[in-house]
């Protein structure tokens, strides 16, 4: 037995105003489409073939890289879509079908219809909620023994039937031998003229095979995005879930409304995360860490017991026991070692900093490798760009830069080299050597009364 998930993607999605697939407008920074793939994987899917259409190569650049591809040049209809997928289908498969503007659904949800489905021996089964107010969907009929008898849409129903309100979700669990079947009896005889998959159902039931209805899961979850306005709704409703599993993860989170964090975060326990933290793409957080304030971390790793105060960190490593911040902003490429200071308003880019060095405040380390237990004081810059192109500065372990210095790179430090406050320093400094790099300060005595004089004539 093989499940196998054919996800409906084709669309262009017009509600949205936009140039781009619907599919690919992300909800808690990912792809609603990849939303729906993950689900699936997760719930014991091997395989998946997504069904595209509109924009076509913009959507397969987006798609895992072992999804299998259908394409649907014409839009007539669900049935038609999955009827491209068709050479995927295999007798012996179990295939679950969905939408990919459907970012919510829920893992489990899938396993419950799965078990369902095959418990109870059905050839197709829906998955169904009940609402207290079923306008516009599709209402679940039943037979006398609570097998499904029919899904009627709302513009077909009759008064009694609408009255009904368990509904049809578009998810459907199929055997693949009686779909490939059935999708071969498919015909688009009604007003839309297109292909419905629901129809399926009626065919099966004509040749005797049984089907069913799986209330299992809940309207939330069954959302589709087709509106800018529905794309923010299933972002607080995908952001504050998100939150929750953090929480019963043991991370406490201070105020989950003005907290983002994205699908792909991990967060040790003990961890502690303040209002206005932004957590994106693959960050890891370790344990016992503390996220300042306002802090904004993307595709990041934190060490343990680490702390970031109201900071900016982008494609970086950061290790244990170090601060970053207050205003600290580590660029791409920023390696921080253990123990480390990075203080208020020190900018990072390309460099490492290894373990019990600081940088307290107010300097710009930039391509450059910064031993252990290194001191750089106020003001420093690492000078890495002549106009023309980027140049290393190596500053080796137990140096001293004194506050207000330039390393002119390519320049190199020795170790427990030491620079001069105010130096600028362009020749190597040798091991335990005082570097200094400066003009001898000259007095001009009198200086500012000839100026004033000058100034009135």
């Amino acid at each position: 037995m093989n499940f196998k998930s054919i996800i409906l993607a084709a669309g262009k999605g017009t509600r949205m105003k936009s140039k781009f697939p619907k599919v690919i407008h992300k909800v808690c920074g990912k792809e609603m489409v990849n939303h729906v793939i993950d689900v699936c994987k997760n719930s014991g899917v091997n395989d998946i073939v997504a069904i595209l259409g509109h924009e076509s190569e913009v959507v397969k650049s987006k798609l895992p890289e072992h999804t299998m591809i259908a394409m649907q040049t014409e839009q007539l209809g669900t049935g038609h879509a999955v009827m491209m997928a068709k050479e995927y289908i295999n007798d012996e498969d179990i295939i679950v079908v969905l939408c990919g503007d459907t970012p919510l659904v829920k893992e489990e949800t899938l396993k419950k219809l799965f078990d369902y489905h095959i418990e109870n021996e059905y050839h197709t089964t829906v998955l169904t909620t009940v609402v207290d107010n079923p306008t516009g969907y599709g209402r679940i009929i039943r037979d006398e023994n609570s097998d499904l008898l029919k899904i009627v849409e709302q513009k077909d129903a009759s008064e009694e039937e609408k009255l009904a309100k368990e509904i049809n979700s578009g998810i459907y669990c199929f055997n693949g031998k009686s779909l490939r079947e059935s999708l071969d009896l498919l015909d688009n005889n009604n007003a839309q003229g297109e292909y419905y998959l629901t129809d399926t159902i009626q065919i099966m039931r004509n040749k005797g095979l049984k089907v069913g209805a799986f209330n299992g899961s809940t309207i939330e979850e069954l959302m589709g995005v087709n509106s800018r306005v529905e794309l923010s709704r299933a972002e607080q409703i995908m952001r504050q879930r998100i939150n929750e599993s953090h929480m019963v993860n043991g991370v406490t989170i201070i105020d989950t409304n003005s907290t983002y964090i994205e699908a792909g975060v991990e967060i040790g326990n003990d961890t502690v995360i303040y209002p206005g933290t932004m957590l994106m793409g693959s960050t890891k957080i370790g344990s016992s860490c503390i996220i300042g304030m306002n802090c904004s971390i993307t595709n990041s790793e934190i060490g343990d017991y680490t702390e970031v105060k109201n900071s900016t960190i982008v494609d970086s490593v950061v290790g244990e026991n170090t601060t970053v911040g207050p205003y600290a902003y580590l660029r791409p490429k920023s390696n921080i070692g253990n123990n480390v200071k990075i203080g208020d308003f020190v900018e990072v880019k390309n460099a490492t900093i290894e373990d019990n060095s600081k940088a307290s405040h107010l300097a710009y380390i930039g391509d450059a490798y910064v031993g252990k237990g290194v001191n750089i004081g106020c003001g420093v810059v690492f000078v890495n760009y002549d106009g023309k192109n980027k140049a290393k500065s190596i500053v080796k372990d137990g140096a001293f830069i004194g506050s207000n210095s330039n390393l002119v790179a390519p320049v190199t430090v020795e170790e427990k080299g030491y620079i001069a406050t105010g130096s600028t320093i362009t020749d190597n400094v040798p091991q335990g050597a005082l570097a200094v790099a400066r003009q001898r300060q000259v007095n001009k005595e009198g200086w500012v009364e000839k100026k004033d004089q000058k100034d009135k004539k």
